[in-house]
Order: structure tokens, then sequence, then C-alpha cells
């Protein structure tokens, strides 16, 4: 299957593997790319640069596919090494850069100059249009489905995707709710070029989190997960547990009143207890309404390979039979 997606990537599908907190890793990353899609690894789990950039190393030892780097701008008041992690990348040779959360215009141009394709995930039309402006070569559109962070305009994919494909001029991927041959067959008709998929990728063989975690995945249904940190403009979804219950608590007490810091042991550097030893209560993390549709836990090169056989039977048999 080509498209402008599979074009720009050099890659063999249309399925990109999203950045993860702790989940983006090299054996991961390296899979996805393996299998002909677009493995991502997720440049902030890596503490410095000289992290990532071992990291990078780690991930060229596994494969020799194209794979990308994760680079989120976070909104905090002490900031990571942001040009350090873009050496980092330009260094390893990584040519492909998932970009997310705050504008990263100044980081553009050296990246631009080293000859990488950005690729930034946009919750909204608006902000995939500015994308487009700033000289992104593409944009991974979030819908209010994903896991994670889905903006504060709740739009779901169905008006989303479609909407985007009304006013860019770039090449866009869906994200959030994709599992399946029936989300990137959607995501085709509804006029993206490929899809990305997070919270499905965490239930495969090689992602490198604790059997707990994948396992919650594929026992939820889609009425599982919750948004967190509404009242503070900083919405997260994410899979209900104990911890995610006393965060929503304590929104409706304390209202208005709410500060980041009132539930800052729930969401604040609780990733390592649960993906990496399996503390399912021990915070917040990010899971899609997606978890629904995830049954099984297959191999990257299973899981990919059964998306475009039956991508390409649900196009060919079914579609094409209803015009017959």
């Amino acid at each position: 299957m080509k498209t402008r997606i599979t074009e720009l990537f050099d890659i063999e599908h249309p399925i990109i593997q999203g950045g993860m907190h702790y989940v983006g890793l090299a054996e991961l990353a390296s899979a996805v790319s393996n299998a002909g899609g677009l493995g991502i690894l997720t440049g902030l789990t890596q503490p410095t640069p000289k992290d990532l950039a071992r990291e990078i190393a780690r991930c060229r030892e596994m494969t020799d596919k194209p794979f990308g780097v994760n680079l989120t701008f976070l909104p905090t008041v002490n900031s990571p090494d942001y040009p350090g992690y873009v050496d980092a990348i330009v260094d390893g040779g990584v040519r492909i850069v998932e970009t997310a959360g705050r504008n990263p215009q100044e980081h553009l141009p050296k990246l631009k100059q080293a000859g990488v394709r950005i690729i930034h995930k946009c919750t909204s039309v608006r902000h995939a249009l500015k994308a487009q402006k700033i000289g992104c070569d593409a944009v991974s559109v979030d819908g209010f489905e994903c896991g994670g962070h889905p903006g504060e305009d709740d739009i779901p994919n169905m008006i989303l995707l479609p909407r985007a494909a009304e006013e860019l001029e770039i090449p866009f991927v869906s994200s959030g709710g994709m599992a399946d041959a029936r989300s990137l067959v959607a995501s085709l008709a509804l006029g993206a070029e490929g899809m990305n998929m997070g919270t499905r990728f965490i239930a495969t063989k090689e992602a490198p989190v604790h059997d707990n975690v994948k396992q919650a995945i594929v026992a939820a249904s889609e009425l599982d997960t919750r948004l967190v940190m509404r009242p503070l403009r900083n919405t997260e979804r994410v899979l209900n547990n104990a911890a995610v219950e006393r965060v929503l608590q304590k929104e409706r007490d304390l209202g208005d009143k709410l500060k980041f810091e009132d539930i800052y042991n729930e969401v604040a550097g609780v990733y390592p207890r649960i993906m990496r030893e399996g503390e399912m209560d021990a915070g917040a993390w990010s899971c899609g309404m997606v978890a629904g549709l995830i049954h099984d836990i297959p191999t990257c090169e299973e899981l990919v390979g059964r998306i475009m056989r039956d991508a390409e039977a649900l196009i060919r048999s079914r579609l094409g039979g209803l015009l017959g």
C-alpha cells in the first residue's frame, strides 16, 4: 500500500507507532520498523541527551529500517535540554522526528538542515494548519478518543479527520482509536494517509512494559478510561484505577480551587512504577478508549501483517463487493 506517508518516510506500510513514555524504547521501535511500519523512540523517556544517543545507537543495532524519535515540548518551568536532545537526534543519523506538545518552531531549522522530516501531533485543525505553516512535513491528527492528551475541543475522529482533509495540503495520519484494519481503512476513507497507534502497540510482545500493563489493556472495555486534569485544562485520558478515582474525587471536592500540587502524587513520576514494576494502582497512566478493541498480545510483525492483510480484504472484497 503506497500513500504520501509511506513515500515521505520510506516505509512499507502506513502504520506509525507513536511516542509513549516508558514504552517507546528500542525493543518496540525496532520491532515496528522491522514489521514495515515506523517505530518511534520516546526522547524524554531518556533522562539526558547522552542517554537518548545511546538508545538511538541501540535501536540502530536492532533494525536497518527507518525509525524516528518523539520529542514532546512540555509547558514546564525547568525545561529539558531540548537543544541537547536535538543534537543527539541529528548526530545519531535519525531522519524522522515526531514532535508534540508546544510549538516546535524554534528547533525546526537545525532539524530541517540535517534533512530530518517532521510529523507534528495535533488535536485540532487550527494547530495542524499552524504546523503546516511553520514547515512540518506531516501531521498526526489526534482525536478525542486518544489516550494521553486529547486537547480541550473534544472532537472525535469521524469529524476531525475529514475536517483536516478539507484544510491541509501536507499529508496527515489518524491517531486516537486506531487498532486494526477497520481503523486503517476508515482513516483512508476520511482523508488520512495512514494511522498512528499507541495503546494497541503497548499490548504487543515486544513492548518493554510489565505484563500487568498489557493484561490490563486486554481486559479493559471501551468504558474503562477516564478524563483527568480537565479543571487544569491539561486533560489526559487514562485507564481507570484506584489512583484515578482519587484524582477525580479531589477534582470534585476542590472544584476551581484545584491545583496541580493537589494531585501530584497520583500523576507525577508514576510511570516507572507502572510500566516497569507493574504496580497498576500506582498512578494515572495514558490509555485510549481503543482498549475495548484490543483482545490479544501479538508480536508487532503479526499485528502489522494482520492489519495489512485484513485491510486489503476489506477494500477489495467487502467495500468492492458493495459496488457489485
